[in-house]
């Protein structure tokens, strides 16, 4: 048996063993038994995918096991590609978790719903990407759903707010199944068969009209799934309030799929599509780029915050995907192989910093019970490995060197200033813009990170759980070590994917991207003449730093320094009230974007009883709303909610009315019947 199919099958029975034993284990042995089979998942999920990436390809047809259909798998180097990624995330979050577990008694995360859904959880990640049909596809992709749906609501019990947001996932998450199933059925009934294989033969064959069709119902699924606007709104509720292992592999593993689920529909079964597709997807991931960041840069729920950032980041990849799409519409497959290249790097990039940002999240929480960055400070001397594994995360996703965001950004903006070559006056509007927005949405991230870190690990301690937090136990930081690893080989290292890169992208049709890593230590492309060496820019910052740093200290030992009480004008010593807040620190940048945030604010003045000159109390509330939500969702909700009451009225419960609806239903569908014949 080959390594593809052996660890596959290995995932499997690991993932089902783990789903069977965990409601039969005492809770002691519940948790290191379930983190162990769940980590071994994710092991053999990522060897699989490496294989893949290595070259090896595999397809299997099992009938019997669908009750419609058969169940068609196949593994190439993009399946590999989410595989591996699913599968590395699995398996260092699954350690962290054991430790993270372990703190929460038999609720929450412990408890045994949590952990029988767990291990099918970390299973259908990696399996989505290998399914080969449309049945296949879509069972697997209701099991992660409902999985997912039952992790996110594990600690309803402690809190009301998990309820909604569970509603919200439940209800985004079904509407996106609906708008799949109707991609597919169209995609399906015009090719003649449910395999992928047949679907991508008689993709050309299906009228321009219908193809399009196709394509919009599945990108809105899939950008759903991913978290772009305006289809984020469950995002930021589902993540902050579930877990915080599961909030780790839903932000870094899960939305990735919807990015799968979009190359390999658009760009794989239909084979590529006219421009206005993909100037359709790169407005809808510029959008999401930039209101992403600006909602995390206003938050101060630090869980939030990540999540929205999750937001920016898959528009950044989908900018990457429309390009390449874009650029093979207009006949340049070299660009367009180029851009895709830098989307799945940043998939993998982001993968990476975001399940530790998550994790070192999960931290704090499980060691103050706090996420509001206001109410936490001095955490960097009280849980330095914590603060010090937030900040390599942190500078990964500000895309600056020598974080490991920075490379692939890199290539995406690389890629998009020299589509400026390809003709068209489309292309010569959107490209620039496009890359003003990805500027603008990493200088907000910058923002966005140093407030994170600055007021909730280096201010002072705003609350008594923050002064008392403690460190978190080993298996946690053992987790946590794994993914800055992998941030920092990502970061210095860049050719560590070697040439599996290239052969994702050229599992799509597309030719190889043209980057060659030298190495693994330089990143060169060829077809552009341009290149870069990660290490040499991490050398020249260190030196930069150094001679920053160093050249001051030497020129005071020449001079006599006196140490003296710094003159406080009677008010001593400062307190933390004297220091920033997460919404004061936003607050200068939320004055710049007043119009796009439209913030709301309410001043209550109470005067004293006995002279309305006098006042006793002033109260001022000031909340940032995601206006997506408040102008879109809320109305549709409110509209909902009226046709519900109203039609409450009709079931009055008399029977004499309810025989009179079917007398009258039976009368139209006469008519309708007469008509039609």
């Amino acid at each position: 048996m080959s390594t593809i199919p052996a660890a596959l099958t290995t995932a499997t029975v690991l993932g089902g063993a783990g789903a069977l034993t965990a409601p039969a284990l005492p809770y002691k042995a519940r948790i290191p038994v379930v983190g162990v089979l769940t980590a071994a998942v994710g092991v053999a999920g990522a060897v699989a995918g490496a294989a893949a990436l290595g070259g090896s390809r595999w397809t299997a047809s099992l009938p019997g096991l669908l009750p419609l259909a058969g169940t068609h798998l196949a593994v190439d180097a993009l399946a590999g590609l989410f595989m591996a990624v699913a599968g590395a995330v699995v398996a260092a979050v699954a350690v962290y978790g054991i430790g993270y577990a372990a703190g929460h008694g038999e609720h929450g995360i412990g408890s045994r719903t949590a952990q029988t859904a767990l291990p099918l959880f970390a299973l259908t990640l990696v399996l989505v990407p290998v399914t080969a049909s449309v049945s296949t596809f879509l069972v697997l992709w209701e099991l992660m759903a409902l999985a997912s749906l039952l992790l996110v609501l594990a600690e309803h019990r402690e809190r009301a707010s998990v309820w909604r947001a569970g509603v919200w996932y439940a209800v985004m998450t079904h509407l996106g199944l609906v708008l799949l199933l109707a991609a597919f059925a169209v995609f399906t009934a015009h090719a003649g068969a449910e395999t992928f294989t047949a679907l991508r033969a008689g993709a050309h064959d299906i009228s321009p009209a219908l193809r399009g069709l196709v394509f919009v119902l599945a990108g809105l699924a899939f950008t759903s799934k991913a978290g772009a606007v305006p289809l984020h709104a469950w995002l930021p509720r589902a993540h902050p309030e579930a877990p915080s292992p599961v909030s780790a592999l839903m932000s870094a593993a899960m939305v990735n799929l919807g990015i799968y689920g979009l190359v390999r529909t658009g760009l794989d079964l239909l084979g590529g599509g006219p421009a206005w597709w993909w100037l359709a997807l790169m407005a809808v991931g510029g959008a999401s780029a930039v209101y992403g960041i600006l909602q995390a840069a206003m938050a101060s729920d630090l869980k939030r915050l990540l999540a929205y950032s999750t937001s920016e980041n898959m528009g950044l990849i989908l900018i990457g995907v429309g390009a390449s799409g874009l650029f093979g519409a207009y006949g340049d497959r070299r660009l367009a192989a180029l851009a895709l290249a830098a989307a799945l790097l940043h998939v993998v990039n982001h993968a990476a910093f975001k399940a530790l940002l998550f994790c070192a999240a999960g931290s704090v929480l499980r060691a103050t019970g706090l996420r509001d960055l206001d109410r936490l400070g001095g955490l960097r001397s009280r849980m330095p490995f914590t603060a010090g594994l937030f900040a390599v995360a942190a500078l990964g996703a500000v895309a600056l060197p020598p974080g490991n965001g920075f490379i692939s950004e890199w290539l995406l903006l690389q890629s998009l200033i020299h589509g400026l070559q390809v003709p068209g006056v489309a292309v010569a509007v959107v490209l620039p813009l496009s890359v003003a927005l990805i500027a603008l949405s990493a200088g907000i991230a910058a923002a966005a990170f140093v407030k994170a870190f600055g007021v909730g690990f280096s201010a002072r301690p705003r609350s008594d759980a923050a002064a008392a937090a403690e460190e978190s136990p080993p298996l946690m930081l053992v987790g946590m070590g794994l993914l800055a690893a992998a941030c920092v080989a990502l970061a210095l290292v860049p050719g560590l994917l070697g040439t599996g890169l290239d052969r994702a992208v050229a599992a799509t049709g597309l030719p190889g991207s043209g980057a060659v890593f030298g190495g693994g230590l330089r990143v060169r492309l060829a077809d552009i003449s341009a290149w870069l060496s990660p290490v040499w820019v991490v050398a020249a910052l260190t030196a930069a730093l150094m001679l920053a740093v160093g050249l001051p200290r030497l020129y005071g030992r020449r001079r006599r320094r006196v140490n003296a009480k710094l003159w406080d004008c009677g008010g001593g010593a400062p307190t933390p009230r004297m220091a920033y807040t997460a919404t004061s620190f936003a607050e200068p940048l939320q004055r710049v974007f007043d119009d796009v945030l439209a913030p709301e604010q309410d001043v209550n003045v109470t005067p004293v009883r006995e002279s309305a000159y006098l006042v006793e109390r002033v109260r001022f509330q000031r909340r940032v709303p995601d206006r997506i939500e408040h102008r879109l969702y809320e109305p549709v909700l409110g509209a909902l909610n009226r046709a519900g009451q109203a039609a409450r009225r009709l079931a009055g419960g008399s029977v004499h009315l309810y025989l009179g609806y079917g007398f009258v239903g039976l009368v139209v569908l006469l008519l309708v019947l007469a008509v039609g014949w």
